[in-house]
C-alpha cells in the first residue's frame, strides 16, 4: 500500500476539489474527487443518495467508498462528512497525508449557497453552525496537518499543502 498521497479534509466550501485539482497539476499526480467516485459507483448524485438511504445510510456509503480508495501519488479530496467514518479516515491516514483546510465559519456561510444542491449532510434539526462545531473536532483529530485557509489565495493555500506534504520542491 503506497503512503504517496495527499488527502484532503475539511467543511464543505472549503477549496478541497479546488486546491486539488491545482496542487495535483502542480504535483503531477492523479487527482480524485471521493464524491464523485460515490457517484460513478452507484449511478447518483449525493443529493438523490441521501434522500434515498437518509444521512446515516449516506455515512455507510461514504465510508465504504473511501475505506475502499487505493491511489498512488493521488490528491484525494473527501466530502465534508468523511469524517464520520472511522474505517474510512484510519485508511486514508495511512496511505497518505491528511490535510485539514481550515476556514472559519462565516467564510464557510459565504462560499457554500444551497446547502441541498451540495449534498451536505444535516441531520434534523441541525443548523450549519451545529454542524461545523461538530465537524471542527474531527477534522483536527484524523489530520496530520491543519493548514489555515482564512482569506489566503488559492497559490498560497496550494503552496502550504505542497508543504505540509512534505512536496515543497514541485
Amino acid at each position: 500500500m503506497s503512503k504517496d498521497n495527499i488527502v484532503l479534509i475539511g467543511m464543505p466550501g472549503a477549496g478541497k476539489s479546488t486546491v486539488g485539482v491545482v496542487l495535483a497539476k502542480r504535483l503531477g499526480y492523479r487527482f480524485v474527487d471521493s464524491d464523485l467516485v460515490i457517484q460513478e459507483r452507484y449511478g447518483k448524485l449525493l443529493h438523490e443518495l441521501i434522500e434515498e438511504h437518509g444521512v446515516e445510510g449516506f455515512w455507510k456509503i461514504e465510508n465504504d467508498v473511501n475505506a475502499s480508495l487505493d491511489g498512488h501519488r493521488s490528491v484525494i479530496a473527501t466530502g465534508g462528512s468523511v469524517i464520520y467514518g472511522s474505517e474510512a479516515m484510519e485508511h486514508l491516514r495511512e496511505i497518505g497525508t491528511v490535510v485539514y483546510l481550515k476556514l472559519p465559519y462565516g467564510e464557510v456561510v459565504e462560499r457554500l449557497g444551497d446547502l441541498n444542491a451540495r449534498g451536505v449532510t444535516l441531520t434534523e434539526g441541525q443548523t450549519l453552525r451545529d454542524l461545523y462545531e461538530e465537524r471542527v473536532p474531527l477534522y483536527e483529530k484524523y489530520a496530520h496537518t491543519v493548514i489555515d485557509c482564512h482569506e489566503k489565495l488559492l497559490r498560497e493555500v496550494v503552496h502550504e499543502v505542497a508543504g505540509a506534504a512534505g512536496k515543497s520542491g514541485a
